[in-house]
């Protein structure tokens, strides 16, 4: 009898002790960095943690505040949507490897105009941005929108104010597509904005805001912010001269000449690519972790979590109008992780 209560007591123990155990491992993750990507990283995270128990806090700060604080090893991982070259990751002892596409797309705050009305081509915008064309009805503007009455409106100008990955992406579609662009301003996460008449905005969110706000204004965002707010987004002319709407399509055709396999550390942009439907201004969104992990157990939560956004995530990415990484690449990326993300001992963690 004393024996039964005794063993009775053990096996609960032992029961408490393996909660308790588990309890310890659910630590929540944490990232921080790229605002293009926010809202699917937000939409897996809730998904993830009623499935595991683990939640993931990510820091939708821009992509050039990610990379600080990956650097600087206060996150899990760091999120940037302008890839590192491969120089600078060996230099910071970094490993990257893209989780999503997406398209940035132009949008608008014109009277009278509607989402995918008005059309813009690369040097309407590129002229916009350079503070060349300052009104709504331009001239210019105008013979490209022969359909619309588009009213004397002052231009304002609405940029990113943080280091920003989408401004990369953007900023490197128009130095592709704009020689003056490419001399005077440039490509980078943060730039000297020409036009006269700008404002800046904390992330996604707040060139969002800021559109929405101020009359006549144009800026440029993340798709999903586009649509969730129900902004007056642009067609944009590509690069085989056709006028294009910014969607899952489109961005996937941009995707399909992406050479992943020849990419190192995975550095690809993806704007003014060729093909009749291609979305012009694509990029991907990248994860940055360190290649030595002081606390492996961690390290391996933080993959597990990427790999079940890879291999459940992507009906959640679609709905949002984001492209999941093909399969392909997405067993690119977990030799990486294979061959490149060990413990202090060199053993692989994954």
């Amino acid at each position: 009898m004393y024996f039964s209560a005794f063993l009775e007591r053990f096996a609960l123990l032992l029961i408490a002790l393996g909660v308790a155990s588990h309890s310890a491992l659910a630590v929540d993750i944490t990232g921080a960095g790229a605002t293009f990507p926010y809202p699917i990283y937000a939409k897996w995270a809730d998904a993830y943690k009623q499935k595991t128990g683990i939640g993931l806090n990510y820091q939708s700060i821009g992509s050039g505040g990610g990379i600080k604080q990956i650097v600087s090893k206060t996150v899990d991982f760091g999120a940037s949507d302008a890839p590192l070259k491969l120089e600078q990751l060996e230099k910071d002892g970094l490993v990257q490897f893209p989780m999503v596409m997406g398209g940035v797309v132009p949008v608008v705050n014109v009277d009278g105009v509607a989402p995918g009305q008005i059309r813009l081509t690369a040097k309407l915008l590129a002229d916009i941005y350079l503070g060349k064309i300052s009104k709504w009805n331009d001239r210019q503007i105008a013979s490209a929108n022969e359909r619309l009455k588009l009213p004397d409106q002052a231009i304002t100008v609405v940029h990113r104010s943080d280091g920003s990955g989408t401004t990369f992406i953007f900023t490197n579609y128009l130095a592709k597509v704009s020689a003056e662009w490419k001399d005077k301003v440039g490509n980078g996460p943060s730039v000297s904005w020409p036009a006269p008449s700008s404002s800046g905005g904390k992330g996604n969110e707040g060139v969002a805001s800021f559109v929405q706000r101020i009359k006549g204004a144009v800026g440029y965002v993340e798709y999903a912010y586009a649509k969730q707010n129900k902004m007056t987004y642009s067609l944009l002319q590509n690069r085989d001269g056709n006028f294009v709407s910014p969607n899952d399509k489109t961005f996937q055709a941009a995707a399909a000449s992406a050479d992943w396999r020849n990419a190192p550390g995975f550095y690809e942009i993806l704007t003014d690519e060729p093909g009749k439907n291609s979305w012009p201004i694509t990029g991907a969104t990248f994860i940055l972790m360190h290649k030595t992990q002081a606390d492996p157990a961690k390290a391996k939560e933080v993959l597990k979590f990427f790999e079940w956004a890879y291999k459940d995530g992507d009906a959640m990415a679609l709905e949002l109008d984001y492209i999941p990484m093909p399969d392909d690449v997405v067993a690119l990326v977990q030799s990486a992780w294979k061959s490149q993300i060990k413990d202090s001992s060199g053993k692989s963690i994954w």
